[in-house]
């Protein structure tokens, strides 16, 4: 069986393990925390990030930041995970869902003004499969009716666009290192800041409220309980695990899109056949080879798809179930305008296995039976 998904491993994560427990300091904000901070913040060049137990959680954190407030709106894609719509309804914000844009599958940044009211609050752009969103549109929107932009670039991390890492042009960025993504801690994100000014805070409300950053750095003899929050800290134990992959991102991406390509090369056959789509990358936009997916005809012919390879040991997967359509989503939240592609395109989209250790000749393997299917 070629599975969907294996979480990266590199080899150095139980050494670096090892060396967090031996420091005596496993819980957060230890040195591999500080680590996984740094070289975050070197490499997207944002003003500062802090280690989360989940993208859910920096998204959590975002929502507490921005301000949100019962009856506030936030702008958003209905194709994304849950998480993307928790943090602010956690908050009391009702969701505002657009449609998003067939060739990438982000929102369509030519509806969300519409979608705008005196209510709104914030935008939260979702840049699916680490493409990015058309920011420089979100952005003058965004600028112009006074909004905060949460960028939710869970699958995100090592993807630009116009050459800026994604998660750096809003307000916060959201990066997400569960087992799925390419680089993992198991659980685990991280909030990115673009303004100094919310540092202190963010600090307070990740800190169970608290001043402790504060108290640690030498900058207060005591700390005390400054405000409401909870316990966003990853153990350093999990973001020494992170921190090995960290070291050779670079290289695992490189991997990737080695893969990537091969699945391109080798499908476009196909979609010259008029059989399935391929994904599209905007010229301007720089991926991080997080998936690889098709769109099929439609659902039906999806799931005989998904069936098939699965005879043949092959694990594909669909993804998201709008979440307009879902019990939550109709409770928490409406449909701005027409669902004209969010709900159609989202029920063609697979996705083929992708993860670091795949190999070429899985990749071949993989595309010969996706061939077979459509040449029965």
């Amino acid at each position: 069986m070629i599975n969907f998904n294996i979480p990266p491993f590199t080899g150095k994560e139980i050494e670096y393990m090892k060396e967090a427990v031996n420091n005596q300091k496993i819980c957060g904000d230890g040195p591999f925390t500080k680590k996984c901070n740094e070289w975050i913040e070197e490499k997207t060049k944002t003003t500062k990030c802090l280690l989360t137990t989940s993208c859910t959680h920096a998204t959590e954190l975002a929502a507490l930041l921005a301000d949100i407030k019962e009856g506030d709106e936030v702008i958003m894609p209905s194709y994304t995970f849950v998480s993307t719509a928790d943090a602010f309804v956690l908050r009391g914000a009702k969701v505002v869902f657009v449609d998003v844009r067939p060739d990438t599958m982000n929102i369509d940044e030519t509806l969300i003004e519409d979608a705008v009211t005196e209510r709104t609050k914030v935008i939260a752009p979702v840049h699916y499969a680490g493409v990015g969103c058309e920011m420089d549109t979100i952005m003058d929107i965004a600028r112009r009716h006074h909004l905060m932009v949460v960028e939710d670039a869970a699958q995100g991390i090592m993807s630009t666009y116009k050459g800026k890492a994604l998660g750096t042009f809003g307000e916060f960025g959201c990066f997400s290192f569960h087992e799925t993504k390419n680089f993992s801690m198991g659980e685990g994100g991280a909030l990115l800041i673009r303004d100094e000014k919310y540092i202190e805070n963010a600090e307070i409300f990740r800190e169970k409220g608290t001043d402790r950053s504060k108290y640690y750095r030498g900058q207060v003899d005591k700390y005390r309980w400054q405000n409401y929050g909870s316990s966003y800290l990853p153990s350093d134990m999990n973001a020494a695990y992170l921190y090995a992959q960290l070291q050779l991102a670079d290289e695992i991406t490189q991997t990737r899109m080695d893969r990537w390509n091969e699945y391109l090369e080798l499908l476009t056959p196909l979609a010259e056949e008029g059989r399935i789509e391929l994904p599209y990358i905007p010229a301007h936009c720089e991926h991080n080879a997080h998936m690889f997916y098709i769109k099929t005809k439609d659902m039906e012919e999806r799931s005989r798809l998904i069936s098939f390879l699965m005879d043949r040991g092959v694990w594909s997967v669909f993804h998201y179930v709008p979440l307009h359509s879902a019990p939550a989503g109709l409770k928490f939240g409406r449909f701005h305008g027409e669902d004209k592609y969010t709900t159609k395109e989202s029920e063609r989209l697979l996705r083929l296995p992708m993860f670091y250790t795949l190999t070429a000749d899985q990749v071949e393997y993989i595309t010969e039976q996706v061939k077979a299917f459509y040449h029965a």
